[in-house]
Parts: C-alpha cells; structure tokens; sequence
C-alpha cells in the first residue's frame, strides 16, 4: 500500500518540478529563438516557436552598434573586481563572526543584516555626494565601490553560515598535526567553503552585472559606460529593434553562463575536499 503512495507522490513531484523547469527556461528559450528569427518573423500572428528560416543577422548588428568591446571590458573589470573585494574582506569577516568571541558580535551581526535590507536605490543620494565629494564621478572604481558595498552584506552573511557549519574539531586536528592557524585555514577550512564561495559569488556576479542605474548616471563618457547601458541603447524614439535587442541580450547573458560554468565545478568537490587533505 505504501509503495504505490510513494510512487505517485514521487510521479507528482516530478510532474511538478518539470512543470516549473520548462515555465523558468522559457524566456531564455524565447529570446534565443527571436534572436535567430528574420525580422518579418518576429511579431507574425500567430507566433512562431522556431524560425522557418534561422539567421545571424540580429547578432551582426548587435556587434556592430558602438562600444560594444569598450563597455564588454568596463562590465567585465568592474564586475570581477567587486566580487574579487567582497569575497576577500567578506571571508576574513566571516571566520572573525562565526570563530572568534568578542564583545558586541550579536550587534555587528545585525547590523550586517540591516545594511543587506537596505533598498539599493535609497542610497543614490549619499552615494553621489560622496563620489562627487571626492571626484570620483565618471570613474570606473565608483561602480567598483558601489558594487563592492552592496555585495558585501550578503557574502558575509552567507559565508559566516558556511563557516559556522564547519567543525571546530577539524580545525584543531589540523594544529595537533602540526599545521599552523593559516595553513589549517588554507588546507581545511577553505576547501569546505567551496560551495558558500561559489553561491555568494554566483549572486555578486549577477548584481554587479545587471547593475544599470548607477552605471549610467554615475558614469558622463562613452568610454566608461557597462553593458547594462549599451542594452538600453537597442531601444529609440523610432521604435524597438526586437530583433537586435533579444541577440544584444544573449550576447549580454553568456558572460554569465560562462563564468556560472567556471565556478560551479568547485560547488561540489569544495564539500568533502578539505576533510580528506592535510
């Protein structure tokens, strides 16, 4: 009696799980499907789920708009240098919360979590003041500031998580053995933060890559501008180019993919790594 119960539990798990995968990947699906349709195809009635005839063209001109390899360097260098920052001072900061007793800890905890609640956009003001303050405006390490910041809460409170997770009595096998407090850092506990690292990582990527309001305001000249504002460009007082746009969206989208795919493989071996070495 049980077996068939769990049979069909497990049969409407699954229907539900693919139900929710194909309704999540069909936007990305969509957009990769009206960037290869010839443009007559694009808003035919009634839709097409394929083009008839596949093209490139789309992408052609998506690489042809100006600025694109300029504001390709500028996401990419303000991108991986905000989440190199926060990864750093995060990981320190988060074995001091979770490994080291000190007066006040509660409350610098939550401070962390009141800085994270924060709405983004209602430090613009304060943000501008102090860049313009300090003429910082129109340059490239205000956005690597900015992005550096509201990564920052999130990673260390997710990595002093993954920390805490990790035993205390691994840490002092290693020093018994003779491993000094950095080299049981390096050899067990980060090998065990692999997954923390990848997750907070992953979310530090997207945020300073989506970013667009502080790119295009806090940024005057062409040459500093992100690709966040090089996508809007697709769109004019003559009218969307649907066609272009969707192809500047998946060429917007694979640097994430790509960096997604270098990451990930450490998700999984970073669990057991540092319990077996050393």
């Amino acid at each position: 009696m049980d077996a068939p119960r769990s049979m069909i539990a497990r049969i409407l798990a699954n229907t539900v799980g693919l139900v929710l995968a194909v309704l999540l990947a069909f936007p990305g699906y969509w957009m990769v499907v009206t960037a290869l349709k010839p443009t007559m195809e694009i808003t035919s009635d009634p839709p097409r789920f394929w083009p008839s005839h596949p093209t490139l063209e789309h992408f052609a001109t998506a690489l042809s708009r100006p600025g694109f390899v300029t504001f390709l360097r500028n996401s990419l260098v303000v991108t991986l240098s905000a989440v190199g920052l926060a990864l750093l001072i995060a990981l320190l900061a988060a074995i001091a919360a979770a490994r080291l007793p000190f007066r006040g800890r509660k409350a610098y905890l939550l401070m962390i979590l009141a800085v994270q609640l924060a709405p983004f956009e209602a430090l613009f003001i304060p943000y501008f003041l102090v860049f313009r303050q300090f003429d910082l405006l129109n340059r490239l390490p205000a956005l690597v500031c900015v992005y550096f910041v509201s990564i920052l809460p999130f990673t260390i409170w997710t990595l002093r998580g993954f920390v805490a997770a990790v035993p205390v009595e691994l840490e002092e096998a290693a020093l018994v053995d003779g491993c000094t407090r950095w080299q049981a850092y390096r050899r067990i506990i980060l090998p065990l933060l692999g997954p923390g690292l990848v997750a907070t990582s992953i979310f530090g990527f997207i945020t300073a890559w989506n970013e667009y309001l502080y790119a295009f305001v806090f940024m005057r000249d062409n040459e500093h501008y992100t690709l966040p504002v090089w996508l809007a460009s697709f769109r004019t007082a003559f009218g969307d180019d649907w066609g272009a746009t969707m192809a500047a969206s998946v060429l917007f989208t694979i640097p994430v993919l790509v960096f997604f795919l270098i990451v990930q493989r450490r998700m999984v071996g970073g669990m057991t790594a540092g319990a077996v070495k050393g």
